[in-house]
C-alpha cells in the first residue's frame, strides 16, 4: 500500500499466566478458595490470550483489547498492582525493540493493551480508502480515537503505574504521538476540504493547525529518546509542507479579494516553506517528496503570474512578511477517548457491553486492607484508651493503699491470729495459676518469639546489606558517572526508615523484658510462698496478741473498713467492665458493614479505584460506638480521687486512735501482711505485662515479615536493574547490534490503496512510512581508508598480520594452494601468534 502517513505498530509479548498469579495470591491472602472462581481465572486467561494476539488491523481487535482493559480496570480494585505475575513486553518504537521490559504491575500491563488499542486505530485509518469522502471521515475518526486513548493513557494510567515506564511511553513520547495522530486526523479533513471545493479562507485554516501540530509533534520527539529520525524527517517536512499549503491557500483569498500584494507575499513565503520541506528530501518517503514538488510547482506557477500581472497592471505595494496577518486556526480534529476505555467499569456488568466483571465475588483488597486497619484502631481504642486506663486507676489506688499500709494494719489488729480471708483467696487464686512456673513458661516462650522476630529482622537486614555491597561494588568499578542510579538508601528511603523503627522496636521490647524479669526476681521469694501451701503461709505469718479496742478505736476499724470494701467493689466492678469492653470489640465485626460501605463508594465513584483510606469517614463513625467507654474513664477517675482522699482521712484518724497502743508483735504481723498484700499486687502486674509482650511480639512478626518480603522484592528489582545497567556500561555497542544502517522499512501487508494529493498528479507507487526498524540515515558513506585506525561496519573484521610478501604468508599459501589475502585473517589457517 502507497501511503503518506504514519501508523503506529504493535507492541508484542509473551505469554503470561495471570490466573496462575492470581490463584496463589487468592490463597495466601484471602479466605475464599481459588476453586469457586475457576471460570473466573479461565476467562482472565482467554481475554489476555485473545488480546496480545490482536496484531493485525481489523475492526474485531478492537473489541479484544477493550474487554481485556476493562477487566484489567475492574480487578485493579480486588487484587495488588503488584499481583505476582511479571508481564513481558517489547517495546514497538525507539533503538531497543528487541530489548523485552518484564514489570509485576496491573497497570504496565494495561499501559500495553492501551498502546496496542491506539496502534490499531492508526492501522484501520491507514487501510482505509482515503480517496472517498466517507473513507476520509472514518480515517479521521480512528486518528481522533488514538490521539484518545494515547492522550487517556499518558495522563491517567502511566501516573497511576507506581514505576517507571517502559522507555517509548514516557510522557515526550506519548504526547508527540498524539500530536502527530490529531495531525493526520486534521489532515483527512483537509483532504476532504478540497474534495469538497471549500473557501480558500477555510482550507488555509485547517492548513495552518494542521502544521502546529506537526510542529507540536516534533518538539516533543526531538526530546524522545524513542521517536526515529526517519520519523522526525517525515513530520518536519509534514510541518513545513503544510505552512505552505496555508500560505498558498491564504494567497488564493488574497487573489480573490484582489489583495494582489499581499498574495505575491503570500505565495513567496509558501515557496519559502516548501523548499524548506523540499529539504528532507533524502530521508522521507517519496510520496511525501511528491507532494511538497507538486506544491512547488503549483507556487511557482502562480508566483510569475501574480508578479506579472502585478508588474503590469495593479501596481499593488508587496507587504513584508512581518505584516502580514497571521492565519487563523480552525481545530476541527480532537482527541476521543472511547467510552470503553473512559468508563469502562460501567459497560461491567451481567448485561454489559465488555462482559460479565470477573471476581465479582472476590472481596476486593483493599476491603480486607481496611477491616484491618478498623481492627488495630479498634483495640488500640479498647486497650489505650479504656483497659489501660483501667489499670492505671487501679495501679494508683494499690500505690496509695500500701503508703498507708492498708490493708496490712487493719488485718493484724482484726486477726491477730491466722491468715486473713483475703489472703487466703490470693494465695488459692495464686496457686490455681500454676504461681511463678507460668511466669517462667511465659517467658521463655516470649523469647522464643523474640527470637524469630530477631531472625526475621536480621535475614531482611542482610538482604539491604548484601544489596548495598553489590551497588556500592558497581558504582566503585565503573565511576558515579557511569553507574548513574541512585544508592540503596536513597532508592528506597522507605524501607531503610523501617529499619531503624523496626531496631527501636525491638530495643525497646528488650528492655520491657528485662524490667518484668527485675521485678519477677524482686518479689519472686513471696510469690513462691503464697503459690505454697496455708500451713507454710501461716508459719511465715507472725501472731500477735489480741488487742483490746476502745469505742473510739472500733468506729475508725468500721469505717476505715467500709472504705476498703468500696475499694472492692470498685475493682470487681472494672474487672467486669474489662470483660464486657473486650467482649463488645470481639462482637465487633465489620464484615457486612464494609462490604456495604464498598458497595456505595463502587456506585457513588465507580471510575476511583476502593483504598482504604476512603474508608475513614466509616472508622471514625463505627468507632463512635466506644466513645461512652472513655468518657466513663473520666467518671471513674473522678470517682476515685474522693474515694481515696475519704480514706487517706479515715486512715488518719484511725492511726492516731491506736497510737501508742499497738504492740511490737501487731506491727511485724501488719508489715508481713502488707508485703503478702503487695506481692500479689505485683503478680497481677506481672501477668498483665508478659501478656502484653507476648501480643507485641505476635504483633511485630507479622510485621517484620511483610517489611522482610518487601526488602526482597526491593533486593530483586535492584539486581534485575543493575544487570541491564551494567550490560548497557560493559558492551556499549551491544545497543547498536540490531541496528540495520541499509535495511528497507517494514512491508505491512494490505491492500493497495491510496489518497491522491491535490499537487501530485503522479504520484510514484511506493511502500509507506510505517513506523520502522530503528535505522540510522547514512549517505553515500565513505569508507574509512586503515590508515585512519577507525573501524567501519563496511571493512568487516581484520586481524593484522605479516606484510605482503612475507615468508609466513607465502608458507600458507604453498600449503593451502589458496589465494589468501594479505592482512585479512583466513578461518582455515587457525590463530598463530608472533
Amino acid at each position: 500500500m502507497a501511503s503518506n502517513i504514519l501508523f503506529l505498530p504493535f507492541r508484542k509479548s509473551h505469554q503470561v499466566s495471570l490466573s496462575g498469579a492470581m490463584t496463589q495470591y487468592i490463597s495466601s491472602k484471602y479466605d475464599q478458595h481459588p476453586d469457586m472462581f475457576a471460570k473466573d481465572l479461565e476467562t482472565i486467561d482467554s481475554l489476555r490470550r485473545e488480546a496480545t494476539y490482536v496484531r493485525e488491523p481489523h475492526s474485531s481487535g478492537i473489541r479484544k483489547l477493550q474487554e481485556y482493559a476493562a477487566q484489567l480496570v475492574w480487578i485493579g480494585g480486588k487484587f495488588p498492582i503488584d499481583i505476582g505475575a511479571d508481564f513481558t513486553w517489547y517495546p514497538a518504537l525507539g533503538y531497543h525493540t528487541d530489548q523485552p521490559v518484564s514489570q509485576n504491575n496491573l497497570r504496565f500491563e494495561l499501559s500495553n493493551i492501551l498502546y496496542n488499542l491506539a496502534a490499531l486505530y492508526s492501522q484501520l485509518a491507514v487501510t482505509l480508502n482515503r480517496s472517498t469522502s466517507d473513507g476520509l471521515k472514518s480515517a479521521c475518526n480512528y486518528f481522533c480515537l488514538s490521539a484518545g486513548v494515547i492522550s487517556y493513557l499518558r495522563s491517567t494510567v502511566i501516573p497511576d503505574m507506581r514505576s517507571t515506564p517502559a522507555e517509548d511511553m514516557d510522557t515526550v513520547t506519548l504526547e508527540s504521538l498524539e500530536y502527530l495522530m490529531l495531525a493526520q486526523a486534521q489532515e483527512c479533513i483537509w483532504q476532504k476540504a478540497l474534495m469538497d471545493k471549500m473557501r480558500d479562507s477555510a482550507i488555509a485554516k485547517l492548513s495552518a493547525k494542521i502544521c502546529d501540530h506537526y510542529a507540536q509533534a516534533a518538539d516533543c520527539g526531538i526530546k524522545s529518546d524513542s521517536i526515529s529520525t526517519e520519523w522526525l524527517h517525515h513530520i518536519n517536512a509534514k510541518h513545513h509542507h503544510f505552512a505552505a499549503a496555508a500560505q498558498y491557500r491564504a494567497a488564493l483569498d488574497c487573489l480573490e479579494r484582489r489583495q494582489y500584494g499581499e498574495e505575491i507575499a503570500r505565495l513567496k513565503d509558501s515557496l519559502n516553506c516548501v523548499n524548506e520541506a523540499l529539504l528532507e528530501g533524502k530521508w522521507i518517503s517519496k510520496l511525501v517528496l511528491a507532494d511538497s514538488q507538486g506544491l512547488k510547482a503549483k507556487v511557482q506557477d502562480d508566483i510569475k503570474r501574480a508578479e506579472k500581472d502585478n508588474d503590469m497592471i495593479y501596481h499593488a505595494p508587496i507587504p513584508d512578511k512581518s505584516q502580514l496577518k497571521k492565519i487563523d486556526r480552525a481545530s476541527i480534529a480532537s482527541p476521543r477517548v472511547p467510552k470503553e476505555i473512559s468508563d469502562a467499569i460501567s459497560m461491567i456488568g451481567e448485561r454489559g457491553e465488555l462482559g460479565k466483571p470477573l471476581f465479582s465475588k472476590l472481596v476486593p483488597f483493599a476491603v480486607h486492607a481496611a477491616e484491618s486497619i478498623y481492627t488495630e484502631r479498634r483495640d488500640r481504642v479498647v486497650n489505650d484508651q479504656i483497659i489501660s486506663e483501667l489499670e492505671t486507676l487501679n495501679a494508683k489506688i494499690h500505690d496509695v493503699l500500701s503508703s498507708l499500709n492498708l490493708p496490712g494494719s487493719l488485718q493484724a489488729l482484726e486477726r491477730p491470729l491466722g491468715l486473713p480471708p483475703g489472703l487466703v483467696s490470693h494465695a488459692e487464686e495464686i496457686r490455681q495459676q500454676d504461681g511463678v512456673n507460668r511466669f517462667y513458661r511465659s517467658i521463655e516462650d516470649t523469647a522464643r518469639l523474640r527470637a524469630s522476630d530477631e531472625a526475621t529482622y536480621h535475614e531482611a537486614v542482610q538482604i539491604l546489606d548484601v544489596e548495598r555491597v553489590e551497588d556500592d561494588r558497581f558504582r566503585e568499578k565503573y565511576g558515579t558517572e557511569r553507574w548513574t542510579r541512585p544508592p540503596s538508601n536513597e532508592a528506597a528511603g522507605k524501607v531503610f526508615e523501617q529499619l531503624s523503627e523496626f531496631s527501636g522496636y525491638l530495643k525497646s521490647a528488650e528492655d520491657g523484658d528485662q524490667l518484668v524479669k527485675k521485678k519477677l526476681r524482686d518479689s519472686e521469694k513471696l510469690l513462691v510462698l503464697l503459690s505454697g501451701s496455708d500451713r507454710d503461709l501461716e508459719k511465715y505469718v507472725p501472731s500477735s496478741q489480741k488487742a483490746t479496742m476502745t469505742p473510739k478505736v472500733e468506729r475508725h476499724v468500721e469505717a476505715l473498713r467500709d472504705a476498703l470494701s468500696k475499694v472492692s467493689r470498685v475493682e470487681s466492678r472494672r474487672r467486669r467492665k474489662v470483660e464486657a469492653i473486650r467482649d463488645k470489640a470481639k462482637r465487633d465485626d465489620i464484615s457486612h458493614a464494609i462490604l456495604a460501605e464498598a458497595a456505595r463508594l463502587e456506585r457513588e465513584n465507580p471510575m476511583q479505584k476502593i483504598e482504604a483510606v476512603h474508608f475513614e469517614p466509616f472508622f471514625t463513625q463505627r468507632l463512635k460506638r466506644y466513645d461512652m467507654d472513655i468518657v466513663a474513664i473520666g467518671d471513674e477517675e473522678g470517682e476515685q480521687d474522693d474515694l481515696l482522699r475519704h480514706i487517706e482521712a479515715v486512715n488518719a484518724d484511725f492511726v492516731v486512735a491506736q497510737k501508742g497502743e499497738t504492740s511490737s508483735t501487731t506491727r511485724e504481723r501488719q508489715r508481713v501482711l502488707q508485703q503478702l498484700d503487695d506481692a500479689y499486687v505485683k503478680y497481677n502486674e506481672i501477668a498483665s505485662n508478659l501478656d502484653t509482650g507476648r501480643k507485641f511480639y505476635n504483633d511485630l512478626a507479622r510485621m517484620l515479615s511483610k517489611w522482610r518480603d518487601q526488602c526482597k522484592a526491593f533486593a530483586q528489582a535492584r539486581r534485575v536493574e543493575a544487570g541491564r545497567l551494567e550490560n548497557d556500561i560493559s558492551t556499549p555497542l551491544s545497543a547498536l547490534s540490531h541496528l540495520s544502517l541499509n535495511s528497507p522499512p517494514i512491508q505491512p501487508q494490505y491492500p493497495p490503496q491510496h489518497a491522491q494529493y491535490p499537487y501530485s498528479n503522479t504520484a510514484p507507487r511506493e511502500p509507506p512510512l510505517p513506523a520502522p526498524l530503528p535505522q540510522r540515515q547514512q549517505s553515500n558513506p565513505q569508507i574509512a581508508s586503515p590508515e585512519t585506525g577507525i573501524w567501519n561496519p563496511e571493512l568487516g573484521i581484520k586481524f593484522g598480520g605479516p606484510p605482503e610478501g612475507s615468508g609466513m604468508m607465502q608458507q600458507q599459501q604453498a600449503g593451502s594452494g589458496q589465494r589468501i589475502q594479505p592482512g585479512v585473517w583466513n578461518p582455515n589457517s587457525g590463530l598463530k601468534f608472533g
